[in-house]
Order: C-alpha cells, then sequence, then structure tokens
C-alpha cells in the first residue's frame, strides 16, 4: 500500500495540477492580506475593522469561501485519469482494485491538506504582517486565529475529498468540473434563498465549513438582501462532525463507484 500510495503522490506531483493548485494556495492567502490592507471598514458595504472580532472573522471567513479550488482540483486529478487513460495502467499493475483506490485517496488527501496548510499559511503571515503594519491588534487572539485557520486547512482536505468523489462518478472531466464549480459558487447560497429550503443550509458542506470557523457573513448578508431571518448555523463540534461525515462518504463513494465498472 506504501508503494501505491507513493506512486499516486508521484504521479499527483509530476503534472501541472500541482503548480496551479500550489499559486491558487498561494493567491488564496495573499487574497486575505490585500482585503486586510484594504480594511473590512472600507468593504461595501462596510464592515467592522481588524480590531473588532467580527472584522477578523469575516476576513478568515472568506479564505474558507475559496474551499471550492481544493474540490475543483481533486475533481480534476481523478477526471483527468480517466480523459488520458492512464487508470488503465495503473489498474494492470494493481489488479485488486481496491488497493490503488484507497492509496488515490491517501494521497489526494495528503494533497489537499497541503493545499490548505499553504494558504493558511501565507494568509496568517499576511494578516499578522498588516496587523503589525497598522498598529493595530486583531480583534482575536492569535492563538484563536491560528486555531481558525486549522480548521479551514483539514476542511480543504475534506473538500479535495469530495472533488475526488464527483471525479470518480462523473469520470468526464469538463461535466465534473461544471457541476463542482456551479455547485460549490452557486448551489448552495441559491439555497438560502428560499425560505422553505435554507434550513437544509447548516448541513450542507458550505453551512458545515461556516460553522466550524464562525464565519456567519453570508447567510446574514443573503438573509439582509431577502429580508428573512439567517440560516441558523450548526455548534462548531457539530460542523466538524457534519464535514467528516462528509469526508467518509466520498472516500467510499471514491472506491465503490469504479469497482462496479469498467474504467476503461
Amino acid at each position: 500500500m506504501t508503494a501505491l500510495v507513493s506512486a499516486e503522490w508521484t504521479r499527483l506531483t509530476s503534472s501541472r495540477l500541482w503548480l496551479w493548485g500550489l499559486l491558487a494556495a498561494l493567491g488564496s492567502g495573499a487574497l486575505v492580506g490585500l482585503l486586510a490592507l484594504v480594511g473590512p471598514e472600507n468593504f461595501t458595504p462596510p464592515l467592522p475593522g481588524l480590531a473588532s472580532e467580527e472584522g477578523t472573522r469575516v476576513l478568515l471567513g472568506l479564505l474558507g469561501f475559496t474551499m471550492f479550488v481544493p474540490a475543483l482540483i481533486g475533481t480534476a486529478a481523478v477526471a483527468s485519469e480517466y480523459r488520458h487513460g492512464t487508470v488503465t495502467t495503473t489498474a494492470l499493475f494493481a489488479p485488486r482494485r481496491w488497493t490503488w483506490l484507497a492509496a488515490k485517496l491517501v494521497a489526494y488527501a495528503g494533497g489537499g491538506l497541503a493545499y490548505g496548510v499553504v494558504a493558511a499559511g501565507v494568509a496568517a503571515g499576511a494578516l499578522f504582517a498588516v496587523a503589525a503594519l497598522k498598529g493595530i491588534a486583531l480583534g482575536l487572539p492569535a492563538g484563536t486565529v491560528l486555531a481558525l485557520l486549522g480548521r479551514i486547512a483539514l476542511t480543504m482536505a475534506v473538500y479535495t475529498l469530495l472533488g475526488v468523489a464527483v471525479g470518480a462518478l462523473l469520470r468526464n472531466q469538463v461535466t465534473a468540473l461544471v457541476v463542482v464549480g456551479a455547485y460549490f459558487y452557486m448551489v448552495e447560497t441559491a439555497l438560502m434563498l428560499v425560505p422553505g429550503i435554507k434550513a437544509v443550509y447548516p448541513y450542507l458542506p458550505g453551512g458545515a465549513t461556516a460553522a466550524l470557523t464562525g464565519f456567519t457573513y453570508l447567510a446574514e448578508a443573503v438573509a439582509g438582501q431577502t429580508g428573512t431571518e439567517a440560516a441558523r448555523l450548526l455548534p462548531a463540534p457539530v460542523g466538524g462532525a457534519v464535514l467528516l461525515a462528509y469526508a467518509l462518504v466520498a472516500a467510499v463513494i471514491a472506491v465503490a463507484a469504479p469497482l462496479r465498472r469498467d474504467i476503461g
């Protein structure tokens, strides 16, 4: 199994996908620094500044709002193997299909975690640097900021697995990428606009992530636009448990779906 994980990691890092992923992680983290430099009080509409807890949480939550990027990377990594036929070669070298499917999960989860660590690390450095440059103290203690960024990094690994599951199910690269992008970028937010359905939002990946990171801005902004009550997020530990459940379901799908059909 170790050799298979190593082979999958080599496959993942030998393509240009890892480079695009690294650039996206650096960009996501740097975006937090840029927004901090601008200052939440200069947003439209204005928000409390970095010296407030709400202002700091909004910036951290905006990093979490980029979770769809590692999901897209996971989707592209798996779907591209079916597109280019490299998955067939893997099956020939490892006839017990579940072993290399499990190895893929380990490799991609590691890749998603690496993405999250880079993005969170850059965001942390940028946020603290801007606070020092402006001569202000962040609205949250440094330990709390780092803990929230650590949660975001772990969550990005979960989202990568979600993308892997979609790629394994759909296999067509373009279709899979469109589905993942549309869902995370539009569908979850659109659901909050529907009074009878928005109660489901806290149990979706985006809602569970918001609960885990304390990012209430999106739900409150949608409620403000519609004149309704904001969707009530789950407690942070429950949100974490929901995300863990999604990771387990995604892992089962990513392994079970290819086992039940031809890979050619």
